[in-house]
């Protein structure tokens, strides 16, 4: 059980480990050859040069020698609240906006509640001496749980306090819940409106099309759609099944890295052609020219691709039965979109087309008629991975106690008594622990999102972030709390007759906020700092800046932004949400930690979104009624909680006034649900006419069909010079006179002896 001096060395640990990369951060982001690590949006943007191609000394083009720049290295954190969020929006877009609206929510619900919390619930619990009265000798317990309800007698009144404390919480957390999703609601139609025109405006994907033995699948789609919507039918594309033609593409294109890599290193030694082994991972076997070896792979895989690209084109069953139908208006598609298209309700299936650029295009290749096993499959995959990862959890959470050393390594007994030893043991490394375990857990869940076969990336992160939710509730609160308190109290259980037990729980729940804290410091302070200093781009793009940039096109590319990890980073905000809720009327020392994460990760991210990110998709904020709703299921699990552990506190007859504050959150949220959700999901008729009227009225002569022609076609199929341009570069590159490239029909390479 850490104490409160546990608590301040992993709080001294926690923040020296963050002040360590926040200086890191602010002496790397202002070297020169670090610049499109730490602002790549502004490269992609094209508002920011390099500063490695200045004129100038070459030591100032790596280093920066400006001594005035190191006194001012934390201008940074002014700078990234400078933006007003309009501008934020133009910048980087309505979901990067939205998103950081939610640490605000959570400084806003927070901040008016712990003030309440410490002026009236910390005085209260203070000033009382449960822990003592209650003769509980076994449980342990810190001069922390003095602070918090378990130190309130038994049966005292003084819990119609934290009742009263409840309902305030709850009314303030409602309140800035409807505030909020109404200001968002709002935001999101004004944006859709002015945002300039976009292909999934126009554009309906339509699943589980009937075949038809005596036509083709794009025919099949334009005789429906001209009957049926005659005036606004515009277009066409069918889906291919390109997964195959699209696994050939990537294996080019690592080839054509290799090649790359070796090219450069033979340009920077000529005296020696590369060699490379053609056993497994080029650790043993035959020695060959590394070089023709990679031109041989390339020019294999460009004839193979070429040969597939014909067949999926002319096979039919390369056609999928489902297409992305285009009309004239976005009225039209609307239409559309919201309707029921036949009297058969499993047939001609229509949906908002996902973002050109977010959609998914290998799940487009899944018959629709399996995605219910899919999905039921891993519902039931899900369900055995949460509750059977609880296990390695708590034994190794067991491990990283006091006792669980003593127990597993003796040998350790006489260090691990030290105090600083016993104190870091204590207070850091169960949160470290944890936070470790879940590392690898989000790209599992991502895996099992893409297998049940959602077609968009915002889809995907929506079900993966959705499944993280409930994996941190079940494992992370309710499981920590389980081998937390029964698991540690076992022996006080055992002692005692029957009636005392739920005596025992009612103590021992509270407790269990310290390792919360420790976990905070863990997760929310270092590991928000880290998220600035960009460790794995930074080694990454320096490696490939080493090994494969040639030119500044390479070395853009090289570039890694990444973008906001919605199913990472959404469902961690939730856990912390759930935290402040559950121990607001229970342990409030525990709001300051939550709220300087809330601060501090508003900072980081802001900071992160205006320089690095770069969202590979706009969803418009289509995730919202998702954090909504779950920010409303954690007051609500709160609520309850308090209920049981009011039950145990011999103060039974109040559960009667706290079982109608879940009823009401229920209705509330039923309210918001019918009032607002539907700008989420729904595209308003009168707001798409209204686009298209002023849209008619500004170009009257607007191709429509061209702008749409390419939208929706899988990316493997867009580029006209598929095949020409890498050999165009081979021969380019090429330069070595022992070996040519002879362009014939893309079949071999001779080497010219």
């Amino acid at each position: 059980m850490a104490t409160l001096a546990d608590i301040g060395i992993a709080a001294a640990i926690n923040i020296l480990t963050a002040l360590i990369f926040l200086l890191l951060f602010a002496i790397l982001r202002i070297q020169p050859f670090n610049d499109r690590v730490y602002f790549p949006k502004w490269y992609l943007k094209g508002l920011r040069s390099s500063p490695l191609v200045n004129p100038g000394a070459y030591v100032s083009k790596i280093v920066n020698l400006d001594i005035r720049s190191y006194i001012r290295f934390l201008n940074w954190m002014p700078a990234a609240l400078k933006m007003p969020e309009s501008e934020l929006i133009d910048h980087a877009g309505f979901d990067s906006a939205v998103y950081l609206r939610i640490y605000l929510i959570g400084l806003k619900i927070f901040i008016p509640i712990a003030l309440l919390s410490w002026s009236i619930l910390v005085p209260v619990n203070w000033t009382s001496n449960g822990l003592q009265l209650a003769k509980l000798h076994d449980v342990t317990s810190s001069n922390i749980d003095k602070l918090s309800i378990s130190n309130v007698e038994r049966g005292s009144d003084r819990f119609w306090a934290h009742l009263m404390m409840e309902y305030a919480f709850t009314f303030w957390t409602c309140y800035v819940l409807l505030k909020e999703y109404e200001k968002i609601a709002s935001m999101r139609l004004a944006f859709l409106q002015s945002e300039e025109r976009r292909a999934d405006e126009f554009t309906v994907l339509v699943r589980n099309i009937p075949p038809d033995s005596h036509e083709l699948v794009s025919d099949n789609v334009e005789q429906f759609f001209m009957v049926n919507h005659p005036h606004h039918y515009l277009m066409n594309q069918v889906v291919y099944n390109a997964n195959k033609l699209a696994e050939l593409v990537a294996e080019k294109k690592k080839m054509q890295n290799w090649f790359d890599y070796y090219h450069l290193k033979y340009t920077r030694n000529k005296e020696q052609r590369p060699r490379v082994k053609l056993g497994f991972l080029g650790l043993w076997g035959k020695k060959v020219d590394a070089m023709d070896h990679f031109t041989d792979k390339i020019l294999k895989l460009s004839d193979q691709i070429l040969e597939e690209r014909k067949r999926v084109k002319k096979d039919e069953k390369g056609v999928m039965p489902a297409a992305f139908v285009s009309f004239k208006t976005r009225w039209g598609a609307a239409v559309c979109a919201q309707t029921q298209q036949t009297k058969n309700p499993t047939k001609w299936l229509t949906e908002w087309a996902p973002e050109a650029r977010e959609v998914y295009w290998p799940n487009l290749a899944i018959p629709y008629v399996s995605l219910t096993v899919r999905r039921l499959v891993m519902h039931v995959a899900f369900f055995f991975l949460t509750f059977f990862f609880i296990i390695p959890i708590a034994f190794v959470q067991s491990l990283a106690s006091i006792e669980g050393i003593k127990k597993s390594a003796p040998f350790l007994n006489r260090l691990v008594e030290k105090k600083f030893i016993k104190s870091v043991i204590q207070g850091f490394l169960p949160g470290i622990f944890l936070k470790l375990f879940l590392l690898f857990l989000p790209s599992i869940l991502m895996m099992m999102s893409k297998f049940e076969g959602f077609v968009s990336i915002s889809s995907l992160e929506r079900r993966a972030a959705f499944r993280y939710y409930l994996f941190n509730l079940v494992n992370v609160f309710l499981g920590s709390i389980i081998t937390g308190s029964a698991f540690e109290q076992l022996n006080s259980f055992l002692e005692q007759s029957a009636d005392q037990i739920p005596r025992t729980v009612g103590v021992a729940i509270p407790i269990k906020a310290t390792f919360f804290i420790t976990y905070i410091m863990v997760d929310g302070w270092a590991g928000v700092a880290g998220e600035i200093l960009r460790l794995k781009a930074f080694i990454i793009f320096h490696l490939k800046n080493l090994f494969l940039v040639k030119t500044e096109k390479d070395r853009e590319e090289a570039m890694d932004p990444g973008q906001i990890d919605f199913h990472v980073n959404e469902p961690r905000i939730q856990l912390y949400f759930l935290l402040g809720l559950v121990y607001a009327p229970v342990t409030p020392v525990l709001l300051p930690f939550i709220i300087f994460f809330f601060g501090f990760a508003y900072l980081i991210f802001r900071h992160q979104i205006i320089n690095v990110y770069n969202q590979k998709y706009e969803s418009a904020a289509a995730y919202w009624p998702d954090v909504h709703g779950r920010i409303i299921s954690a007051l609500i699990i709160s609520q309850i909680l308090l209920i049981g552990l009011m039950s145990t506190k011999g103060k039974a007859q109040s559960t009667p006034f706290l079982v109608v504050l879940p009823i009401l959150t229920i209705v509330f949220h039923r309210f918001c649900k019918d009032r607002y959700e539907s700008a989420f999901v729904i595209n308003p008729l009168q707001e798409a006419m209204i686009k298209d009227s002023l849209e008619r009225a500004r170009e009257p002569n607007l191709n429509l069909k061209r702008f749409l022609k390419n939208a929706y076609i899988h990316p493997v199929f867009k580029d006209k010079k598929y095949e020409d341009d890498l050999l165009e570069e081979l021969i380019e590159d090429s330069d070595d006179e022992n070996c040519v490239v002879v362009r014939t029909d893309q079949k071999h390479c001779d080497e010219q002896q």
